[in-house]
């Protein structure tokens, strides 16, 4: 369980003085916490949802970090990226853009979609298979490319 790693990577950067990590480490342990609430108590976390709510992380320090560096604000950009870093080192490995192409490729071709208004079709089969080896905007972007 992930769970019981971010346990013990707490620990060794703690005792390590590395609060940078320590910083991402604690929000993944939050993020996890306040997921298993919502489930319910008697209800343990899947693989599945663990990678959900680091997926949601992620999005959320990227977004963050785009609207700090518009922002001007290195500092609060600077500890977005960090954490993000953090968060990401528990991600399962993202998929190459060409990777993901070549199974929306697929998908477009077994749902018989020729247009944009197919769109829809297209994008729940490619979630459904892609899920948690890229984000849904990629899937998105590369989707409307090969449908225009």
């Amino acid at each position: 369980m992930l769970q019981e790693i971010i346990d013990k990577e707490i620990k060794t950067a703690m005792l390590a003085r590395n609060n940078v990590r320590l910083r991402g480490l604690r929000a993944i342990k939050a993020a996890i916490l306040l997921a298993r609430t919502e489930k319910g108590v008697s209800e343990d976390l899947t693989e599945e949802v663990e990678v959900k709510v680091l997926q949601r992380l992620a999005k959320q320090r990227k977004e963050s970090a785009e609207i700090f560096k518009t922002q001007n604000r290195e500092d609060l950009f600077a500890i977005e990226i960090e954490e993000l870093e953090v968060i990401e080192e528990f991600l399962p490995k993202q998929m190459a853009r060409e990777e993901v192409a070549a199974i929306i490729k697929q998908a477009i071709a077994s749902t018989g979609a020729t247009s944009v208004k197919d769109m829809g079709k297209v994008m729940g089969i490619a979630n459904k298979e892609l899920a948690g080896k890229t984000d849904g905007k990629t899937i998105s972007e590369i989707v409307k490319e090969l449908l225009s």
